[in-house]
């Protein structure tokens, strides 16, 4: 686990500022440090890692990284899981290894087999590679977008830069900073941005299963691995028996779940009493001679806390366990710093205890296995039953909407049955109460919110709306809020997180199980459970999921309403010409009085992108 950045453009920066840019992400990789620098042909390109010690601990695994013949210099950010089927395949060829890491493995399979490497690769990762002959360089990201990689070019001058973050970005001679203000009501509504797009002009995340090509000043983006046509490949090889997609997906996670085991430094596991997290955590006791690590956190708040539930299962599995309960003053204090680790705006409050109980883990393992991506893709959310309902219902909702004289009545509805009596385009039918979002976050704004729902949608052919759903979810969601969340949480700690639910065998193995098998009669993520059930006793398991959340109407109310005040200041809004100062205090004042979810979320958007603000781009309140 890494951080990593680079450039090319058409003259040599200086050391220390790609040193700089590098030293940002320091929490990244504080074990290791290194930069690469070169001028010819009229264009010059730089390279920097910070690295975090996983595999192959010796200097012989420092970044960046050179090929045999010194060609190829690559710097990486991530795990190749089987690397060592690789390397053996790669000696026959004639390949030569100097170390027992897995960069040098990449380097040997892209100087074999070119970009068609990228699919060869069982991991996460990113990585930008240069190629000196062809004075091209390669931006690569994995299946699902388990690591991060960013990218800003500037056509103009002729620069392309990336990183891990944007914060070395932002630290590169002239990076504008020009903040894509459209940007800003779709993170209002989403609490975050997804790929491609960032909240600055010309800089772009990567998608998942993407690779780039940069040279001559032309960017030639290419899929290596499309999920939606993975899909519809899986479908024509469905299981129809449950018993053998029982068993075939036990081996298949087994496996997933050992590889993710190997490292030369200590690996635990995230533990929160849920389904997720326990079978990956029995999985990987199952898989070792000695007690695993595992760590959850607790709640002084009973709604909230789950850490009884995940001591019990602890003691079941055989885990040396290990929980932190935390109050109000521990997750507070993260706030402040909280946008230097989330440098593009993400209110996700659940960000917070994710770094606690990272914080908790990073005390002794270098390495931690998570439960991410069980429900994406075992049908595991609530929304997932709103979809089921919504798609049941759908006629009665035209029917609504056509109704003469309902133009007028819905405006007295409440906003999420006027979301649903809307749900008239078949692009956007799964994504259920945007509209609610949209409509608060237009009054923010004072301007129309176009970019709120994903158009993916419109290319995904699925009958059923909450598999529809669920693969929209794996294209958004997954990568850009739940992982983006982990990735940040986790590497303020320096602390790698390996999510063996999103091996990208599971998830094609995932689209072989029927449907129904996944969702049977209201009850979410029916196989994954019976599998878990095979290693944990159900009576520790059944039980409704309490979530990871934050008591974000108390915070608004009490604590942070200070904070919301200043930030929310009528002349300073007017000097920032982003916000509708009017509309922001209106806001407030219906948070303050309505439990109402769409206003806590909105109000705590808000919080959170005037605190990156501020860090960022402009103290207009004074520090």
């Amino acid at each position: 686990m890494c951080g990593i950045c680079g450039y090319v453009g058409k003259e040599k920066i200086a050391d220390e500022t790609l040193i700089r840019m590098r030293d940002t992400m320091y929490h990244r990789g504080p074990d290791d440090g290194g930069i690469w620098q070169e001028a010819a042909n009229g264009s010059a390109v730089g390279m920097a890692q910070r690295r975090l010690a996983i595999l192959d601990l010796s200097a012989l695994g420092h970044q960046p990284m050179f090929s045999g013949d010194g060609n190829l210099v690559i710097v990486f950010n991530g795990e190749i899981y089987n690397f060592r089927e690789l390397q053996v395949e790669l000696q026959k060829k004639g390949a030569v290894f100097r170390t027992s890491c897995d960069t040098e493995v990449i380097l040997a399979a892209y100087e074999a087999w070119g970009t068609a490497c990228f699919s060869r690769l069982n991991g996460m990762f990113a990585f930008g590679l240069w190629d000196r002959r062809e004075r091209s360089l390669i931006l690569a990201r994995d299946r699902i977008g388990k690591k991060p990689l960013y990218y800003h070019w500037n056509r103009q001058k002729e620069e392309l830069i990336f990183a891990s973050e944007l914060k070395p970005i932002m630290q590169y001679p002239a990076f504008p900073k020009a903040i894509r203000k459209e940007m800003i009501g779709n993170f209002l509504c989403n609490k975050y941005i997804a790929a491609p797009d960032t909240i600055f002009e010309d800089t772009y995340k990567m998608a998942p299963g993407t690779y780039l090509v940069y040279r001559d000043n032309q960017v030639r983006i290419r899929s290596y691995w499309d999920i939606k046509a993975v899909k519809k490949a899986q479908k024509g090889q469905m299981v129809t028996e449950e018993k053998q997609s029982l068993h075939e997906l036990d081996a298949l996670l087994l496996d997933a779940v050992s590889r993710r085991l190997i490292a030369d430094v200590p690996v635990g596991a995230f533990l929160s009493g849920g389904i997720d997290s326990t079978l990956v955590t029995a999985m990987a006791q199952a898989c070792k001679d000695t007690p695993v690590q595992s760590f959850s956190i607790g709640f002084y708040d009973k709604e909230r806390n789950e850490a009884p539930y995940a001591a019990e299962i602890a003691k079941y599995i055989g885990t040396r366990h290990r929980e932190l309960y935390v109050g109000e003053k521990e997750i507070l204090e993260m706030l402040e710093r909280l946008p230097f680790y989330y440098d593009e705006p993400f209110s996700d409050s659940s960000q917070l205890p994710t770094m606690l109980v990272s914080k908790l883990a990073s005390d002794d393992v270098t390495v931690a296995l998570s439960g991410d991506g069980g429900d994406e893709l075992f049908c595991g959310y609530k929304m997932y039953d709103w979809t089921y309902v919504a798609q049941k219902a759908d006629r009665i909702g035209a029917a609504l909407y056509y109704t003469p004289g309902m133009r007028m009545m819905k405006e007295k509805f409440p906003p999420e049955l006027r979301a649903f009596i809307n749900n008239r385009s078949g692009d956007y039918k799964t994504q259920l109460f945007i509209d609610v979002m949209v409509e608060e976050a237009e009054k923010l704004l004072g301007m129309p919110v176009c970019t709120a729902k994903f158009a993916h949608e419109t290319d995904l052919k699925d009958s059923n709306w909450q598999e529809r759903r669920m693969l929209l979810d794996m294209m958004t969601y997954l990568p850009d809020e739940i992982l983006a969340k982990t990735d940040r949480a986790s590497m303020k700690y320096s602390l790698e997180v390996r999510c063996p639910l999103l091996d990208y065998r599971v998830i094609e193995k995932s689209f072989q199980i029927p449907h129904d098998d996944k969702y049977k009669r209201w009850d979410k993520k029916h196989i994954l459970k019976t599998l878990t059930y095979q290693y944990v006793p159900k009576t520790l398991l059944d039980r409704p999921k309490k979530g990871f959340g934050v008591p974000l109407r108390k915070w608004l109310r009490g604590v942070l309403k200070e904070s919301i005040q200043k930030y929310a200041d009528r002349d300073t809004l007017k000097r920032q010409d982003i916000f509708v100062p009017q509309a922001v205090e209106a806001l407030i004042a219906r948070q303050a009085v309505s439990d109402k979810i769409m206003y806590s979320s909105m109000l705590w958007s808000f919080y959170v992108f005037q605190t990156w603000y501020q860090m960022y781009i402009e103290d207009l309140w004074g520090r």
